[in-house]
């Protein structure tokens, strides 16, 4: 089949790559120059995709990327996967109705369109739809199939990669389904008919609003257990040998990415929207979780005043700076509000992650030194990457605040 998947990012990539490696001829639109130029060269800044495996997939000739959208005429089947974010604390589906209305004019009789960028209830339907048809003059559900597959891509997770992840799959009618379905069963090992459009949609936000609250209600119980002189960290362990009923949740520094700090707002305005009502446990779990930076650099501050140091003036060493261990992927990092917050209060801050290039005035490094560590007055954890040597941090820092619980216990490390 001829395949289109408009937006080349986290989720587009990993997608038209798949897609090209069963036998699909793939066209990934990406309207951003620059990016289009990159993958263009055969050169990929997805890292669950390598280099080699696009190149691999250009070298085959079942994908090429553009940013005409001329090249998106013939397809069989159209996946939009473009970013939604927030403006002003609330949905903005510019994205989607940009892509939507570069897509309608490309329209044949047939085709199917997919959206699986992640919205509120309601979006397809309403929103996607009528866009497609008033830019092709056809009707969907009768002159071509419109369904809804929420992405499901877990940067850097290398057990549970695109292919064999179930994928929830939905359409706007019986056919539209059964179409949406054969082509998601050609490129993963399992798919998950939905009742609906808004049931998918719905299934997508709530994912995360179940990690969201439940990372809220642990930093909470983090924040309590210090002033209860309670090692949270060991009731946390002892919990989660419990085999029923019970998930482990870790507290860290704050929630990132793309899904955990946006998706459940997404949900929430909606039901506000629509229904007049708030979900209070969305709303209570993002305002708990939106100061917990805050929180981090007070419980640096307030150990630095025990020791008689002050943190303005203080020389900081910050380890991670993207949102999850093992990525690039800096999106709504809370990392990097812990550093601007501690810049922000007058510490001389020098950031090390690994995952990102190096700036020209070594504010930030690629690897810490011996020394690094051993001349800083405080070393604060914000992301367990692998490449890290915590033994390191233990035996050379002279104080640490480990927010992800991954360095030794010692008296002079303390754990969030």
């Amino acid at each position: 089949m001829n395949i289109a998947v408009l937006g080349q990012g986290y989720v587009g990539l990993p997608l038209a790559m798949r897609a090209a490696e069963v036998g699909h001829h793939v066209i990934g639109y990406e309207p951003d120059l620059a990016r289009c130029a990159l993958l263009d060269s055969g050169e990929s800044y997805v890292e669950d995709v390598p280099s080699h495996r696009l190149r691999n997939a250009i070298d085959a000739r079942t994908y090429r990327a553009t940013s005409d959208a001329a090249d998106l005429k013939g397809f069989d089947v159209a996946v939009i996967t473009v970013p939604t974010p927030l403006t002003d604390r609330a949905p903005d589906l510019t994205c989607v109705r940009a892509a939507a209305r570069t897509l309608a004019g490309y329209i044949e009789p047939g085709c199917t369109v997919v959206l699986e960028s992640t919205t509120h209830p309601g979006t397809t339907r309403d929103v996607l739809i009528p866009l497609l048809e008033e830019g092709s003059g056809f009707i969907a559900g009768r002159d071509f199939s419109v369904g809804f597959s929420p992405e499901r891509i877990d940067p850097g997770n290398a057990v549970w990669r695109f292919e064999n992840t179930p994928k929830v799959v939905a359409g706007l009618t019986a056919d539209c389904l059964h179409r949406v379905r054969a082509f998601y069963d050609s490129i993963v090992e399992q798919t998950v008919p939905a009742r609906g459009l808004e049931e998918a949609e719905l299934a997508k936000v709530f994912e995360n609003t179940f990690r969201h609250v439940n990372i809220a209600l642990v930093n909470e119980l983090a924040k309590l257990g210090h002033l209860l002189g309670i090692d949270v960290g060991d009731a946390l362990d002892c919990a989660g040998t419990k085999p029923f009923g019970f998930m482990r949740f870790t507290p860290g520094p704050g929630v990132g990415g793309h899904c955990l700090p946006i998706d459940p707002v997404y949900l929430s305005h909606h039901v506000r929207q629509q229904l007049g009502e708030t979900f209070r446990f969305v709303e209570l779990a993002q305002e708990v979780n939106e100061r917990q930076p805050a929180y981090v650099v007070e419980r640096l501050q307030n150990s630095l005043n025990q020791s008689g140091k002050c943190l303005k003036g203080a020389r900081i060493l910050a380890l991670g700076l993207t949102y999850k261990a093992g990525t690039s992927d800096t999106r709504e990092s809370p990392a990097r509000s812990v550093v601007d917050l501690l810049i922000a209060k007058g510490a001389h801050c020098t950031t090390v992650d690994p995952h990102l290039p190096t700036t020209p005035d070594a504010d930030h490094l690629a690897e810490m030194t011996p020394e690094d560590l051993a001349a800083a007055d405080a070393v604060i954890v914000l992301t367990d990457h692998p490449e890290f040597d915590f033994d390191a941090v233990h035996r050379l820092a002279p104080y640490v605040l480990d927010t992800r619980r991954v360095v030794p216990v010692g008296d002079h490390i303390e754990h969030l």
